[in-house]
């Protein structure tokens, strides 16, 4: 077992100053228990805490480090930028090639507006709706989390769901009564929900591909009915991609799962890992937004040009070179196919979901397809599961309910490193 001495030294004085001692729930350790690590730098597919001790990193930052940590020509760029200040408050360039280059890359996205976190891209792509549409309620799904707005977190995952959090403090009844909500993959509970608000919808907010109660995969079909139930009740249908975007392809879930959204939302992969977010989407709907519009949206740091030159470096090489996105799905199909073999071995009830390079075991006798799936699991045997890969230098996600998100730093050494440490941990738990 590693010491995490400093960890814990860090964690006591953190409480002193921060509520609960982060500055993220899901951060505590409360779903698996035990001290959180405090990271003090990370380098390619490994981070280092404060103890010294490697860890094979499968969070990526949530996302973004698609290519690693520390890449370097996103790190040169940074820096090369930094030295013309880190803001202005005003215009750049830089604002208009990110924009240029998402447009050049994503479906259905004529105009984008830059933003400081997914939180706010969602939270402005439903404002957005509301203001086209001039109807107030939105549908969302149980266990799709979508940042921490008011109208968010009803039924929210993630970090909502790690801590138990059913309902939240602060959040208003009427925002309650205008946010909708059913379970993922349930396209007859959709079209209920429609029918008994008639006229009222203004947006179907949705993640394609599921990362916040563990990867969960949309069924063939429910996709398609809420794109063809939007079509016919003039309802604005958002993807909301700040985990998969530019990680599941270049055009992100719109592009690999063949389906169109109105709009779409972005969050730190755009900027490399940066505090960073977007929403953009078709230009008549957009076209709302002021100043060419009357629905407000504004923010100081919104464009910030080290958050532009970082993700616009990180972009442009996914662009040029589509082929590291190949290889890192090849990656992660490797390790699924390893951990499918020993977890087989073991006896043990799973279920393992992937897509691309999202990925999560769930210690389950059924399919996981959505909220309810995945909270019903053995999620005692992950806590197990992941203190034991922790101990063994792997750093998981630290709750049942977050895809694993693999980079493309990774080596073929550091996947079979993962499989081991999964064979050894499931003995050790079961004795």
């Amino acid at each position: 077992m590693n010491s995490i001495v400093k960890s814990r030294q860090l964690f006591e004085r953190a409480q002193q100053s921060i509520p609960g001692g982060v500055n993220s729930p899901v951060r505590a350790f409360k779903s698996v228990g035990g001290t959180p690590l405090f990271i003090t730098k990370a380098k390619g597919a490994y981070l280092f805490d404060a103890d010294g001790n490697k860890y094979i990193d499968y969070i990526a930052s949530w996302g973004p480090m698609i290519l690693g940590h520390a890449y370097e020509p996103v790190v040169k760029a940074i820096q090369e930028q930094a030295v013309y200040s880190t803001s202005y408050g005003a215009p750049t360039e830089l604002e208009i090639k990110m924009a240029e280059l998402i447009i050049s890359m994503v479906p259905n996205v004529d105009l984008i507006r830059m933003v400081s976190s997914g939180t706010e891209a969602c939270m402005s792509a439903v404002r957005v709706a509301r203001g086209y549409t001039g109807r107030n309620k939105i549908i969302k799904f149980e266990g799709c989390y979508h940042g921490h707005a008011d109208c968010f977190l009803v039924k929210a995952g993630s970090g909502v769901a790690t801590l138990n959090i059913q309902t939240v403090p602060g959040v208003t009844a009427g925002t309650t009564n205008d946010t909708l909500t059913c379970a993922y993959n349930d396209l007859d509970a959709v079209k209920k929900l429609v029918s008994e608000n008639k006229g009222e919808v203004a947006a179907i907010i949705v993640e394609p591909v599921a990362g916040n109660m563990g990867c969960i995969l949309p069924v063939p079909g429910f996709l398609e009915g809420i794109r063809k139930i939007c079509d016919e009740e003039g309802i604005i249908f958002i993807f909301d991609e700040v985990m998969n975007g530019f990680r599941l392809a270049l055009g992100g879930a719109q592009e690999k799962l063949g389906i169109d959204a109105d709009l779409v939302t972005y969050g730190k992969v755009i900027g490399a890992g940066l505090p960073v977010g977007a929403f953009g989407g078709k230009k008549h709907i957009m076209q709302v937004v002021a100043p060419l519009g009357n629905v407000y949206q504004a923010g100081t740091l919104s464009g910030n040009p080290i958050a532009m030159i970082a993700g616009y470096t990180l972009l442009s090489i996914l662009k040029e070179q589509p082929g590291l996105l190949k290889e890192l799905d090849e990656k992660t199909a490797y390790l699924k196919d390893g951990l499918n073999k020993v977890l087989a071995a073991s006896g043990t009830p799973y279920v393992i979901n992937h897509f691309g390079s999202m990925l999560s075991i769930h210690f389950s006798d059924h399919t996981v397809t959505d909220f309810a799936d995945a909270a019903s699991a053995n999620n005692e045997m992950f806590k197990k599961y992941f203190h034991a890969m922790l101990n063994r230098g792997v750093y998981l996600p630290p709750s049942a309910f977050e895809s694993w998100f693999l980079n493309n730093a990774l080596s073929k050494e550091d996947l079979d490193h993962t499989i081991k440490a999964t064979e050894e941990s499931l003995k050790e738990i079961m004795g």
